[in-house]
């Protein structure tokens, strides 16, 4: 069986964490979303929202972030192995802000590519704000279609994961792989 490097998206507060919980829970080989790391690492460092405030630096930090994590699911054991967002996920969040970014970002989403991409669509029953989240649930919808839009510009073929429970969408994501 070949490698499968399988990618959650979706907007700010679709469940995706939730789902890489629960496939870690089940035993499955999970990467996690590094920007609520970095975020955090710079509130530490006294940087409120790195994003906000220095939205290349924080882009930067997390592209390098996502391409290790492509590279070390690359080296697992694991013949599938789970990503909480990719690579164009950087360029999707720099195009919704309007801020522009180094050719090097366009050239990673080229050059590096997903076996599958799983969207998870907004849900304003389950979204919720917190201390890394900053979006309120319009912006998370506008983020969603830069995604989308990013994702299908890098030839991607989305797969929606139905609104539901936790188990019966980690069961629709099992049946598609």
């Amino acid at each position: 069986m070949q490698k499968e490097i399988i990618v959650l998206i979706g907007g700010p507060g679709t469940g995706k964490s939730t789902l890489i919980n629960e496939l870690v829970a089940r035993g499955y080989c999970c990467y996690p979303e590094i920007s609520r790391q970095v975020t955090l690492e710079a509130q530490q460092r006294g940087i409120d929202q790195l994003f906000l405030e220095q939205p290349l630096l924080f882009s930067e930090m997390l592209l390098e972030g996502r391409i290790k994590q492509y590279n070390d699911a690359l080296n697992e054991p694991d013949n599938v192995v789970f990503i909480d967002r990719g690579i164009p996920d950087v360029v999707a969040y720099m195009d919704y802000i309007g801020d522009e970014y180094p050719a090097h970002f366009t050239k990673a989403c080229e050059d590096i590519k997903y076996s599958k991409i799983f969207i998870l669509p907004p849900w304003e029953e389950i979204y919720q704000s917190d201390g890394e989240r900053y979006e309120n649930f319009e912006q998370a919808v506008a983020i969603q279609k830069h995604l989308i839009g990013t994702y299908k510009k890098y030839g991607y073929d989305l797969i929606e994961v139905p609104k539901d429970t936790v188990d019966n969408r980690i069961l629709y994501i099992l049946d598609k792989i």
